[in-house]
């Protein structure tokens, strides 16, 4: 199946086309044609498969047709719920990259931030709008929005919005809704809160289910440290020696550990920010851009703060601490080794955290392989002599590689700077 198959208007073909896809996802070949068709959906689908994209094109088609027709007068007629400012943002950049030749215009709004610059995207009176709960219910509140046109609902990753503790600004914003619309519903699990929810806010819905995320991609090497949790951050900076790792996406479980880590990064002068729940927007926005630039090394982030963050040709990924969930490992590793590129997934694993590796083995289908090789192992017992001198003279290797590599560069780029004003 292509995209041409799903009968989309030539203006999303073109924007998807330029983008380098031809084949829809699973979820967006389940999705999209009903969808078109006005129904409402209720999509069991994951971050990654592809499900922004089940959404996005069937609204983009249809409020682009209504404006070709000179009938929306200007009105908020699709609204997108997400628990997240990162998922807000990529969702938004999402109906940017698909929308492009279509007149469908679209703004984000969400918390954390001054209020000013979204007030005024407001007026402007966009099609569509992708907003997390809290600020949307602020602006409501305040007169800026009204929800009484919408026509396009659609509640993203509905267990996670739950868990956050939303579940009482969903339902405010249910209530302020039009009854009659197209309600579109995504959530990754659907335990008996969530069944109960869309059973609330659906009309006789289309069911799409993709099947969890339980491979991971044939480009990702996987690597698994063993130590004591006393050595991790000695072990952390023994693998940062490897210059090569000039970009890394590294997993903690807390926000005080990931805080912990890039203290302890900082003072070795790694460069690294954390990214979390308790950081402020511009902070996480700085941070996540600073690291996209190559102006951060080490990019430190929780998993509810890492929703959403998509950074192109990423090869490393580090697991500080082990997921407890092992789907959760699948999508954290995803994130390297994506369009065929070479990824590396380096996990870093203590005693207390073994039967977490048991059960990611056991989802992937596959043994992780374990590094044994390294200063820090899971064990009270020293290396011993022999052992000690492979891992120094390794070491020492690696670094007269890299030296050696900086030089040739700087060679290299001071020949082209002369040729650079011959040419002058």
């Amino acid at each position: 199946m292509t995209f041409q198959d799903l009968q989309l208007i030539p203006s999303l073909l073109r924007a998807i086309e330029g983008e380098g896809y031809d084949t829809p996802t699973a979820i967006q070949a389940k999705a999209i044609p009903p969808a078109l068709k006005g129904q409402d959906i209720l999509g069991s689908a994951q971050t990654g498969t592809g499900k922004t994209a089940a959404f996005a094109l069937p609204l983009l088609q249809q409020i682009s047709q209504r404006k070709e027709k000179g009938n929306t007068h200007q009105k908020l007629l699709a609204l997108i719920v997400t628990p997240t400012r990162e998922l807000a943002l990529q969702i938004g950049e999402s109906f940017d990259v698909y929308g492009k030749y279509t007149d469908v215009e679209n703004t984000v709004v969400f918390g954390g931030v001054a209020q000013k610059s979204q007030t005024d995207a407001m007026r402007r009176k966009p099609d569509v709008l992708i907003a997390t709960p809290g600020r949307l219910l602020d602006l409501i509140d305040q007169g800026h929005i009204t929800l009484s046109n919408i026509e396009y609902f659609v509640l993203d990753e509905a267990d996670r919005m739950l868990d956050m503790g939303f579940i009482n600004d969903i339902k405010k914003i249910l209530k302020l809704l039009p009854r009659k619309r197209q309600t579109l519903f995504f959530s990754a699990t659907m335990p008996n809160n969530i069944v109960k929810l869309s059973r609330e806010i659906l009309h006789n819905p289309h069911r799409v289910e993709v099947s969890p995320v339980s491979s991971t991609a044939e480009t990702i090497t996987q690597k698994l440290y063993t130590t004591n949790k006393a050595a991790k951050n000695k072990l952390l900076l023994h693998l940062l020696d490897d210059r090569d790792m000039d970009q890394v996406l590294l997993f903690s479980r807390t926000k005080h550990g990931a805080d912990r880590i890039v203290r302890n990064l900082k003072k070795s002068r790694i460069n690294s920010a954390a990214i979390h729940g308790d950081k402020s927007q511009p902070q996480r926005q700085r941070a996540l851009n600073e690291f996209k630039d190559g102006k951060i090394r080490v990019l430190v982030a929780t998993d509810i703060a890492a929703r959403g963050i998509d950074i192109d040709k990423l090869r490393y990924v580090i697991n500080y601490d082990i997921p407890n969930e092992a789907e959760t490992y699948v999508h954290r590793i995803g994130r390297c080794g994506r369009a065929g590129e070479e990824g590396v997934s380096i996990s870093i694993c203590e005693p207390e955290e073994n039967a977490y590796i048991r059960d990611i083995e056991k989802l992937i289908g596959q043994k992780i392989d374990v590094v044994r090789n390294h200063p820090f192992p899971q064990t009270d017992k020293p290396m011993n002599a022999q052992e000690k001198k492979e891992f120094e003279k390794e070491k020492q290797r690696k670094k007269q590689e890299f030296f050696a590599n900086r030089k040739k560069n700087s060679s290299s780029k001071k020949g082209n700077a002369r040729r650079s004003r011959g040419r002058n």
